[in-house]
């Protein structure tokens, strides 16, 4: 794997935050920082990928999606929990 260095200045507060972090995983500073970097990078991505398909869809095709479901019982242990049935969200 190929590396590169980036000076890198953070604010004071969120230095010392990403240190103590970094300490209780067990990690260095550097691997720490690097690590939240690539789950930023793979959060931003995800959501650009669900945005094309959203993108790439209509309300006319969900509708034509969601008359292909089945109006049979659902599967025993597959039920809605009882608060979340006939409308009640509570």
């Amino acid at each position: 794997m190929s590396k590169a260095t980036y000076p890198l200045k953070l604010p004071l507060s969120v230095k010392e935050a990403a240190a103590r972090l970094a300490k209780q995983d067990g990690v260095s500073l550097n691997q720490w920082i690097a690590s939240a970097v690539a789950q930023k990078i793979g959060a931003v991505e995800t959501a650009e990928i669900f945005l094309k398909r959203r993108a790439a869809t209509s309300q006319e095709s969900f509708a034509d999606l969601l008359g292909e479901v089945s109006d049979s019982d659902p599967v025993e242990g597959d039920e809605l929990p009882e608060h979340l049935q006939h409308g009640r969200w509570r």
